[in-house]
């Protein structure tokens, strides 16, 4: 359970959130929006102890996981993906203990080693770990990862499924309040599917964050709307929700509105015999009072969603073949994850690289960025080839550097020029001299993207660009990619954006296979 009374949080210098008051009582699902920007992930931080609160109380009763945007779980390199998982409820080292005992027991058969495992065995038994090794596998192979990884190192395992193994986790710790910020991200359709029917089912109560609609409206009870620094609260489903919000909005908007009206015209009434008689000025004086105790009374009309609008250059000229590739083979210290991948790129084609999770995806884009080095295989750009390289980790995004430096890293145009790209991607005023490791996770995805434009690049690698956004920034890429034309290479799991996209070809991982796009693979795009 969860209670918070009159929270205040600041980022940097800027309040995000004022006055804040809820319950979070066993067995609620709650959904917690907004646009990118607004204070959801800051609050969650808050609600989970790692960050502090600028005023208020938040009180919290049982045990409570958290699972943030981008999960890294922190384990040591030789530990699997199963015992990770297994040590949500501290049965790793249990586990451990009873190998380590085992190992003893095949040379030393004494009455003393025989006991001390035969002690370990039973404990182990009574604390479920038997069943809890099934329970872990199936939570895990529910979320995407496949069973035949999950007792690999986790060092092995690509970044995508890293993020799988600390869901896992925290989902296999039975936690009675759980946090969760943008689950579904790197999720194919089948995992978001198997998420929606977990969270829907789970006895204990659960915030999520999350631009994934289809979760929100499948699992969740109530929701928190955060909006210029308030929080508002409102019963049943997202789509109870949105109808309720759009007229709610609808009433705000038409009362502001009227407030305004009635201001304006006692003031002008009041302004007006204020120059006349003794008699009247002293009406004037208590029409102004009036005005004064509307003005302070008066509420502010919702801010309408502002639209998206982003513009790519022109890119430079290249020539014909603008990324060649042959033999590129990747591995991690355990199996291979690709070998033997060769392919080409023509200058304004669109290369779309699909395949399952830990198929290799991100590994591929990593290298061909220059930031990951092949096992074997090489790779060339094109004549007049600069390349833009778009990662899922925003890795480029480096804390302790503010966001106008990371634009001036891409780009020697003035301050203005570089001000007004970030302000097509919604990032204005002070957020261009704050430290870029405060952002939201959105705010980061469009900071990597304006960086991008920026860079005025005539070949793009992009990983995912469309995680964390919020709709209509999705939606505003989306249009500026496709009518961009210079070269790309994407991996995505969202439909409506390869769609948009219109990729000519397939890359197929970790085989390497390339074949034509054709409009049925839209159905499987979520799933590879």
């Amino acid at each position: 359970m969860l209670q918070v009374r009159g929270l205040a949080i600041d980022v940097v210098a800027r309040r995000v959130l004022s006055d804040a008051s809820f319950t979070v009582a066993a067995g609620d699902k709650v959904g917690l929006v907004g646009r990118n920007g607004v204070g959801k992930t800051s609050l969650l931080k808050v609600l989970a102890g790692e960050n502090d609160a600028a005023g208020g109380v938040v009180l919290r009763r049982g045990t409570l996981g958290y699972v943030p945007q981008n999960p890294r779980p922190r384990a040591e390199a030789a530990q699997t993906a199963l015992s990770h998982i297994l040590s949500g409820r501290g049965l790793d080292r249990a586990a451990a203990r009873l190998a380590e005992l085992h190992r003893q027991l095949e040379h030393d058969h004494s009455p003393a080693t025989i006991e001390s495992y035969s002690e370990a065995e039973e404990r182990y038994r009574l604390d479920g770990g038997y069943s809890s090794e099934s329970d872990a596998r199936r939570i895990a192979g529910g979320l995407g990862l496949r069973l035949d990884r999950v007792d690999l190192p986790l060092s092995v395992l690509s970044g995508g499924e890293r993020r799988r193994v600390e869901l896992a986790r925290v989902l296999f710790a039975d936690p009675e309040v759980l946090l969760l910020d943008e689950p579904t991200n790197h999720l194919d359709s089948d995992a978001k599917s198997w998420l929606m029917d977990f969270l829907r089912d789970y006895r204990g109560s659960v915030i999520v964050v999350s631009h994934d609609l289809g979760l929100l409206d499948s699992s969740i009870t109530r929701v928190l709307h955060i909006d210029a620094g308030r929080l508002i609260e409102y019963r049943g489903t997202y789509s109870q929700y949105q109808a309720a919000r759009r007229l709610e909005e609808k009433r705000l908007t038409s009362l502001a509105q009227r407030q305004e009206s009635e201001i304006k015209r006692l003031s002008l009434l009041a302004e007006v015999m204020r120059r006349q008689t003794a008699k009247r000025a002293k009406q004037a004086h208590s029409i102004f009072t009036r005005v004064d105790r509307l003005k302070a009374q008066r509420v502010i009309a919702p801010r309408r969603e502002r639209k998206v609008k982003i513009t790519f250059p022109e890119p430079p000229h290249s020539g014909r073949i603008v990324l060649h590739a042959n033999g590129l083979a990747k591995g991690y210290g355990g199996p291979v994850v690709f070998r033997d991948v060769t392919f080409e790129v023509e200058r304004h084609e669109r290369l779309l690289v699909m395949g399952l999770n830990g198929a290799g995806k991100t590994s591929l884009l990593r290298i061909l960025a220059g930031q990951s080095e092949p096992n074997s295989g090489l790779f060339r750009l094109g004549h007049g080839v600069s390349l833009g390289y778009y990662a899922q980790e925003h890795e480029g995004i480096r804390p302790g550097i503010p966001v106008l430096q990371h634009m001036r890293e891409q780009s020697d145009a003035e301050e203005r020029v570089l001000r007004a790209l970030l302000g097509m991607f919604n990032l204005t005023g002070d957020i261009a001299r704050q430290d870029a490791g405060t952002l939201s996770g959105g705010e980061k995805t469009k900071l990597a993207l304006a960086q991008l434009v920026a860079g005025r690049h005539n070949l793009l690698l992009l990983d995912e660009p469309t995680n964390n956004l919020d709709p209509p920034s999705r939606t505003g890429v989306a249009r500026a990619l496709a009518e961009w034309p210079g070269t790309m290479v994407i991996v995505s799991h969202d439909p409506e954006f390869v769609e948009a996209l219109h990729p000519g070809r397939v890359l197929f991982m970790p085989e390497g296979r390339l074949d034509y796009w054709e409009e049925d693979l839209l159905d499987v795009v979520s799933m590879a």
